[in-house]
């Protein structure tokens, strides 16, 4: 019930929020309305944590310094209180508001980045977010309106937080769809819940995804490895401080990315804002290395020739130069799942052969999952997902094509149902009517094209040319015409 009510409240909240923002000049598409709800949200999650710390800290019988000084806490500036509870009259509103956010507020928080000990704290992510946001709230008014909403939210109880972070994950995939590719910034969380399933990662296991976006894959992870047996004090710190890391090029993915993984619980994400594809992979060391890879780079992009230096196998399709990074960056034994484009599986250009050869070769890819189309919103192309361990080469190839008896699209998307029977297949690569295994001896050794037509599929009759028709039919009436006279003279004799 707790939860119902909860789900409901954000819900509505989001979408007063954005009815406001709709109605101001400086937001002008879903983009600008998740940007800025996200940072006052951040503001108003952070007090409510900076609460919950020092309310353990007096059950300890120990002190908890507050890391935002008190002009500058919540209560001070976005929501003073009478002793009722109502709003002071004395609240900033209007013009004193938008100077107070733009010329006091905002500056203080930038700072948290160059006071902060190292980069793997919340005070250098609160200066690094405040570094790249700036407030777009062009009236004083709306924004007092929205700081007045996101006040009445609550993030106190783990239900609470769990239902507003899904709910969050829901304007992180509008803002996907916001005319831009939708794959660059949300890949559909059932997808991603199905990948963490099969990679199965473990406490301990470090897990990186160098084209972060949203950070959906690493949220998810988080989820799963939380969720695997009753943690210790130990396990919890590893979770927080010692599992996932990610790189992302774009400012305000980077940024969403990082408030995500805060408002899911992970306190200092280690998300780097850098381009992955920049860094000559030949460079990477022993100590770079992590276990499991989980991604979805960006479909279709281009890279210029100094990019492309980085790379042994040289080629300006962005996705197959994130494959050799995620291939080197991988330890020897390691676990990947991979989002990529279909048509990896069969180009005949030289970068595309030589990269299906180093990685069959390489690495044991075990598993190609083929997804429909429509299953990335906006987006507009066909993807598979490849599983592969790396240290050994390919033996067998397990594929499973994900045939559906309906279209996939906004209204109707993808969910953890439509893949359930591939998560429980893929466990013994057992064949089905939409799984077969493809032994390596078979694929071609020029080529290594792996697009292998399901051969459990019932062979459609071939469509006949239109002589053989037309004779069928005159087959056909002379059948019947000998039919009649048969039926005539049998009509006679009577």
């Amino acid at each position: 019930m707790v939860i119902n009510n909860a789900t409901k409240m954000f819900e509505q909240s989001f979408k007063n929020i954005d009815d406001i923002l709709h109605k101001d000049a400086g937001c002008g598409s879903e983009l600008d309305y998740v940007e800025q709800t996200s940072w006052v949200l951040f503001l108003k999650y952070l007090d409510d944590l900076e609460q919950d710390k020092e309310d353990a800290a007096v059950l300890s019988g120990t002190e908890y310094t507050r890391l935002i000084s008190p002009d500058y806490q919540w209560l001070s500036w976005a929501a003073p209180k009478n002793s009722d509870g109502t709003l002071d009259n004395d609240a900033l509103t209007g013009d004193d508001l938008l100077d107070f956010v733009n010329n006091e507020l905002f500056p203080y928080l930038k700072r948290f980045k160059s006071k902060a000990n190292s980069p793997d704290t919340i005070e250098y992510k609160i200066g690094e977010i405040f570094s790249e946001l700036k407030n777009r709230i062009q009236s004083g008014y709306n924004l007092r309106e929205v700081i007045s909403l996101i006040d009445e939210l609550r993030f106190r109880t783990h239900a609470d937080q769990l239902e507003m972070s899904h709910l969050y994950e829901g304007k992180i995939k509008n803002m996907g769809n916001a005319g831009r590719n939708g794959g660059e910034y949300y890949t559909p969380r059932p997808l991603i819940k199905s990948i963490v399933k099969v990679i199965d990662p473990k406490i301990g296991e470090t897990v990186y995804d160098g084209a972060v976006g949203s950070a959906g894959f690493l949220v998810e992870a988080f989820d799963y490895m939380r969720n695997i047996k009753q943690l210790s004090t130990q396990d919890i710190e590893t979770l927080q401080k010692r599992t996932f890391y990610g790189k992302e090029k774009k400012s305000l993915a980077y940024i969403i990315g990082i408030m995500n993984m805060i408002l899911h619980g992970v306190e200092a994400p280690n998300i780097v804002h850098t381009n992955t594809l920049a860094e000559n992979i030949a460079d990477i060391q022993e100590k770079d290395r992590y276990n499991v890879v989980l991604a979805n780079p960006p479909f279709g992009g281009k890279e210029r020739a100094e990019v492309q230096q980085n790379f042994p196998i040289k080629t300006g399709e962005t996705a197959s130069l994130f494959m050799q990074h995620f291939v080197k960056i991988m330890k020897a034994g390691g676990k990947a799942g991979i989002v990529i484009k279909n048509t990896f599986l069969s180009n005949t250009d030289n970068a595309s052969v030589a990269l299906r050869k180093e990685l069959l070769e390489n690495c044991n890819l075990h598993t190609v999952l083929d997804l429909p189309g429509g299953t990335f919103t906006g987006a507009g192309v066909k993807t598979v997902v490849l599983f592969f361990t790396k240290g050994e080469p390919t033996k067998n190839v397990w594929f499973y094509q994900l045939n559906l008896d309906r279209n996939l699209g906004k209204t109707n998307p993808l969910n953890e149902k439509d893949l359930a029977d591939f998560v429980a297949l893929q466990k013994t690569k057992a064949e089905s009517e939409n799984s077969w295994n493809v032994k390596l001896k078979d694929i071609d050794s020029d080529t290594f094209d792996l697009s292998a037509k399901n051969p459990n599929t019932p062979e459609e009759a071939p469509l006949r040319q239109p002589n053989e028709i037309l004779n069928a039919m005159a087959a056909l009436d002379k059948e019947t015409a000998d039919v009649m006279n048969d039926l005539k003279l049998l009509i006679g004799d009577d």
